[in-house]
């Protein structure tokens, strides 16, 4: 069985990363269909994070999602992203909460790494947990969060399903982003430590998705499939 088969039959054992109430989920858009997003100054965090949340409170959301493999318009923000191939493509899920909401270890697990990616656009404050399951290695990152981490946890520090790991962080504190948590998982690190990209090029799709699963396997958020 390999690590997908495992993840789809083990889906409903996870903790949640976050605590939500399915009727106040918001699924957000950040590709070109959403025509509001090219009247905002992405680059100022302010207004993009205005942007979001006020998306949210007229759907009565708590909680905001961004999605999966979504082509997206957002990170010509940075020059993180930019290169030969721009880098459009995300590869986690994104979950907009309030400042200081608890992130939670999904699964048993050691820290891999904890640093601080504190690029204008990176991760800010980044956890990488190191997991098993049914003989298969995996990986869940968490980035955008609250600096209180870096001191928290270490490499090598064990933890348990269900155990607080970090708050959802706030800008510039957290990559410069609208406070929300990055969340990825991988089958392999492919021999980095404390970082993983969060967005690939078009070109490069298909080679990232093959290391990189769909987290909703682990979030089991209505909607997203």
């Amino acid at each position: 069985m390999n690590i997908r088969q495992a993840l789809d039959q083990n889906r409903k054992t996870f903790h949640p990363v976050v605590q939500m109430d399915p009727k106040q989920v918001m699924i957000l858009d950040f590709t070109s269909q959403n025509q509001v997003l090219n009247q905002i100054d992405l680059g100022d965090t302010e207004a993009f994070t205005q942007h979001v949340f006020n998306a949210m409170e007229k759907q009565n959301a708590t909680i905001g999602i961004g999605r999966f493999n979504e082509d997206r318009t957002i990170y010509a923000r940075s020059s993180l992203f930019s290169g030969s191939e721009a880098r459009t493509v995300h590869l986690g899920i994104d979950i907009f909460a309030t400042v200081g909401v608890p992130v939670f270890s999904p699964w048993p697990g050691r820290v891999h790494s904890v640093p601080n990616n504190n690029t204008f656009g990176d991760y800010g404050p980044t956890i990488v947990l190191e997991h098993e399951l049914e003989g298969n290695k995996f990986y869940t990152l968490y980035g955008h969060l609250g600096n209180e981490v870096l001191d928290n946890l270490s490499p090598g520090q064990q933890v348990d399903a269900g155990q607080q790991i970090a708050t959802i962080g706030n800008y510039p504190d957290n990559g410069n982003w609208p406070p929300h948590l990055h969340f990825q998982l991988m089958n392999d690190m492919q021999g980095r430590t404390g970082d993983f990209p969060g967005v690939c090029s078009i070109k490069d799709r298909e080679q990232f998705l093959n290391v990189c699963i769909n987290p909703n396997l682990i979030l089991n958020i209505d909607g997203l499939e």
